[in-house]
Protein backbone atom coordinates (compact mmCIF):
# COMPACT_ATOMS: atom_id res chain seq x y z
CA UNK A 1 0.00 0.00 0.00
CA UNK A 2 1.34 3.39 -0.87
CA UNK A 3 2.04 6.10 1.65
CA UNK A 4 -0.69 8.21 0.12
CA UNK A 5 -3.25 5.41 0.58
CA UNK A 6 -2.17 4.88 4.19
CA UNK A 7 -2.53 8.60 4.92
CA UNK A 8 -5.94 8.57 3.26
CA UNK A 9 -7.10 5.60 5.37
CA UNK A 10 -5.69 7.17 8.54
CA UNK A 11 -7.43 10.45 7.78
CA UNK A 12 -10.70 8.64 7.07
CA UNK A 13 -10.42 6.65 10.30
CA UNK A 14 -9.78 9.86 12.29
CA UNK A 15 -12.72 11.58 10.63
CA UNK A 16 -14.91 8.57 11.45
CA UNK A 17 -13.77 8.65 15.11
CA UNK A 18 -14.49 12.41 15.20
CA UNK A 19 -17.93 11.85 13.68
CA UNK A 20 -18.73 9.08 16.20
CA UNK A 21 -17.55 11.29 19.08
CA UNK A 22 -19.63 14.21 17.79
CA UNK A 23 -22.67 11.93 17.40
CA UNK A 24 -22.21 10.57 20.93
CA UNK A 25 -21.89 14.10 22.34
CA UNK A 26 -24.99 15.19 20.44
CA UNK A 27 -26.92 12.13 21.67
CA UNK A 28 -25.81 12.83 25.24
CA UNK A 29 -26.92 16.47 24.91
CA UNK A 30 -30.28 15.46 23.40
CA UNK A 31 -30.81 13.01 26.27
CA UNK A 32 -29.94 15.68 28.86
CA UNK A 33 -32.26 18.19 27.14
CA UNK A 34 -35.10 15.65 27.03
CA UNK A 35 -34.59 14.77 30.68
CA UNK A 36 -34.57 18.44 31.69
CA UNK A 37 -37.72 19.07 29.65
CA UNK A 38 -39.39 16.04 31.23
CA UNK A 39 -38.48 17.20 34.73
CA UNK A 40 -39.75 20.71 33.98
CA UNK A 41 -42.99 19.26 32.61
CA UNK A 42 -43.36 17.06 35.67
CA UNK A 43 -42.76 20.00 38.01
CA UNK A 44 -45.31 22.10 36.10
CA UNK A 45 -47.84 19.26 36.39
CA UNK A 46 -47.16 18.99 40.13
CA UNK A 47 -47.59 22.74 40.59
CA UNK A 48 -50.85 22.67 38.62
CA UNK A 49 -52.12 19.69 40.63
CA UNK A 50 -51.20 21.42 43.90
CA UNK A 51 -53.02 24.55 42.78
CA UNK A 52 -56.11 22.61 41.72
CA UNK A 53 -56.02 20.65 44.98
CA UNK A 54 -55.92 23.89 46.97
CA UNK A 55 -58.91 25.25 45.03
CA UNK A 56 -60.85 22.00 45.55
CA UNK A 57 -59.93 21.97 49.23
CA UNK A 58 -61.17 25.55 49.65
CA UNK A 59 -64.41 24.74 47.82
CA UNK A 60 -64.95 21.63 49.94
CA UNK A 61 -64.31 23.61 53.09
CA UNK A 62 -66.78 26.31 52.02
CA UNK A 63 -69.40 23.69 51.16
CA UNK A 64 -68.94 21.81 54.42
CA UNK A 65 -69.20 25.07 56.35
CA UNK A 66 -72.38 26.03 54.48
CA UNK A 67 -73.80 22.52 54.99
CA UNK A 68 -72.98 22.66 58.71
CA UNK A 69 -74.65 26.07 59.03
CA UNK A 70 -77.75 24.82 57.19
CA UNK A 71 -77.88 21.73 59.40
CA UNK A 72 -77.47 23.90 62.48
CA UNK A 73 -80.36 26.14 61.37
CA UNK A 74 -82.55 23.12 60.68
CA UNK A 75 -81.72 21.54 64.03
CA UNK A 76 -82.39 24.84 65.80
CA UNK A 77 -85.80 25.06 64.08
CA UNK A 78 -86.56 21.43 65.04
CA UNK A 79 -85.50 22.13 68.63
CA UNK A 80 -87.73 25.21 68.76
CA UNK A 81 -90.67 23.24 67.35
CA UNK A 82 -90.18 20.53 69.96
CA UNK A 83 -89.93 23.15 72.69
CA UNK A 84 -93.22 24.74 71.56
CA UNK A 85 -94.95 21.35 71.47
CA UNK A 86 -93.64 20.58 74.95
CA UNK A 87 -94.87 23.92 76.26
CA UNK A 88 -98.29 23.30 74.70
CA UNK A 89 -98.53 19.96 76.47
CA UNK A 90 -97.14 21.33 79.74
CA UNK A 91 -100.45 22.89 80.82
CA UNK A 92 -102.34 19.70 80.02
CA UNK A 93 -99.75 17.62 81.92
CA UNK A 94 -99.91 19.94 84.92
CA UNK A 95 -103.73 19.80 84.91
CA UNK A 96 -103.61 16.00 84.70
CA UNK A 97 -101.20 15.81 87.62
CA UNK A 98 -103.34 18.15 89.72
CA UNK A 99 -106.45 16.15 88.82
CA UNK A 100 -104.83 12.86 89.86
CA UNK A 101 -103.54 14.36 93.11
CA UNK A 102 -106.94 15.86 93.94
CA UNK A 103 -108.76 12.59 93.17
CA UNK A 104 -106.50 10.61 95.47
Amino acid sequence: MSLEAIKSVTTAEQEARNAVAAAQAQAKQLLADAQAAGEASLEAARAKADSELEVLRAKAEEKSKADAEALNRRLEADREALRRKAEEKLDAAAALIVERIVKD
